[in-house]
């Protein structure tokens, strides 16, 4: 256990260095969340008045949880292309031979993703309280709101983990990033579910990004709803995909 941990932490360590070395590598990430927090509670914060739209937090909290849980899931997958970056250049490869505990391999990922991401949360945090966004909940419900956020980051890098794993290249960058990108806006982005309607209420319905979106939102304007099934949705995509980082780390194994 005490050689896990120590791979883990050593290359988390490694990967924050080179990231802070790097600006290229973690300004875009940065921007793109502020980018579309200001496009959609800006742009787009008319549709407050739809009739039925009905949000006590304002608008601009309606679609802060939206673009913090979308900067976490892209947190969690623009480490995934680190990842394949590491393949293509070799470390990767001399890691798997000298590693020790190799399943610290994913947790020193899963660390450095958790704090990339944090450093975009806080500034987007800091964004939004200077635009304005009205917050209802309590320091339980904000706390609640962020452990979803975390999650989330946690899910979309063990996707990508997997995926960068397998294929050792950062031409699988759209792998990783499209079917992450259709689940959270194939959920009700702009408006609550009830309003939207045809298809893509019928998708959002069962989307699982839906329940945890809702849920998020809950959190922010002190109304919680659908807490448990959140979460429990959110567990069940960490084991799910947990199992599909760990089968990647082997076939990685296996290619030597």
């Amino acid at each position: 256990m005490k050689r896990f941990f120590e791979v883990a932490f050593a290359l988390a360590y490694r990967q924050m260095t080179v990231l802070l070395k790097n600006p290229s590598l973690f300004i875009p990430p940065m921007l793109f969340p502020l980018m579309n927090f200001t496009a959609f509670a800006g742009g787009l914060s008319r549709l407050r008045h739809v009739p039925g739209f009905d949000f006590h937090g304002g608008y601009t909290a309606f679609q802060f949880v939206f673009v913090l849980l979308q900067s976490a899931a892209f947190g969690g997958v623009f480490t995934g292309f680190g990842i394949a970056r590491d393949f293509e250049r070799g470390f990767a490869r001399r890691l798997l031979v000298s590693a020790p505990q190799r399943g610290g391999i994913i947790a020193g990922y899963a660390i450095a993703a958790f704090l990339r991401w944090s450093m975009i949360a806080i500034v987007l945090t800091a964004v939004g309280l200077v635009a304005g966004m009205q917050i209802g909940g309590d320091g339980v419900d904000l706390f609640g709101l962020y452990f979803l956020a975390v999650l989330f980051n946690q899910v979309g890098l063990l996707w990508a983990c997997g995926v960068a794993m397998r294929f050792r290249s950062v031409q699988s960058g759209p792998l990783m990033q499209t079917p992450v990108f259709m689940a959270l806006f194939l959920a009700p982005v702009y408006v609550q579910l009830d309003l939207l309607g045809g298809w893509i209420h019928a998708v959002a319905r069962f989307n699982p990004f839906t329940f945890i979106l809702e849920s998020g939102r809950g959190f922010v304007q002190g109304e919680p709803t659908q807490v448990a099934t959140a979460f429990a949705l959110a567990a069940a995509l960490l084991a799910v995909f947990a199992v599909w980082a760990r089968a990647g780390l082997a076939s990685a194994e296996r290619s030597g």
